[in-house]
């Protein structure tokens, strides 16, 4: 035997981990989904990152589903509001605040997509609905037709974002657009004669543009639209 018995030393020599909490759950997340991507943001590779067990992390966030909607609320806290308070035409102002909501899914693609499926429940969520709600009640849009307004709204961005992300990432999304061109120039006018009348319409102008008539389509669809039935609930 040696003089001097040997010290226990710990398991565990590198510092205490810090403690979990939903906060630094959601931004591990977020760093997560900037370096690799949303589809690699899983409650086991997070786990990993955070060098704990899956199991412990489901005590902040029920699963996968709910841990991507609160990686959407928190990216939302970028979405510019400030339209809801300035001066000018409402219209003008929520199609800037809607225009900045959809900035903000362009930049994530794969967030984009799962918006669509998403139900963000945080702080800067409501803060969104609560600009978009502000701005429709000063259009004078009835309390009821503007609470049903702002998931149309809403979810017309949060599609248009989706699908121009998603043709963006696509490798072959110019010779798909070729051929959808092509077939809408040389329809023929027997079969389909409004296609062959207005195909050079079906195609015109840019992104932009079409993203604008869009927003003000539906808002002034909204404000002629009838009173909404709001009788039970939804799901």
């Amino acid at each position: 035997m040696t003089a001097h018995a040997r010290e226990p030393r710990s398991r565990r020599e590198r510092p205490a981990k810090p403690a979990l909490t939903r906060a630094g759950i959601i931004g591990t997340a977020v760093e997560l989904m900037r370096a690799e991507g949303l589809e690699r943001v899983t409650m086991r590779r997070l786990a990993q990152e955070l060098d704990t067990g899956p199991a412990s992390l489901y005590v902040y966030v029920r699963n996968t589903a709910e841990l991507h909607a609160a990686i959407l609320d928190q990216l939302l806290g970028a979405v510019d509001l400030t339209p809801a308070q300035a001066d000018g035409d409402w219209r003008d102002r929520l199609t800037r605040l809607l225009g900045s909501y959809l900035a903000v899914l362009f930049e994530h693609p794969a967030l984009a997509r799962s918006a669509l499926v998403a139900r963000p429940s945080g702080e800067h969520y409501l803060d969104l609905v609560e600009a978009v709600l502000a701005l429709l009640g000063e259009g004078g849009l009835a309390p009821a037709g503007a609470a049903w307004a702002v998931d149309l709204l809403l979810l017309f961005t949060t599609s248009t974002a989706a699908e121009q992300s998603t043709r963006r990432q696509a490798a072959d999304a110019q010779d798909e657009w070729d051929a959808l061109t092509a077939a809408l120039r040389e329809a023929a006018p027997a079969r389909h004669p409004h296609i062959a009348a207005l195909g050079g319409l079906l195609l015109s102008g840019t992104g932009e543009a079409r993203l604008a008539w869009g927003f003000q389509a539906l808002i002034s669809g909204v404000l002629a639209a009838p009173a909404p039935d709001t009788s039970g609930s939804t799901p």
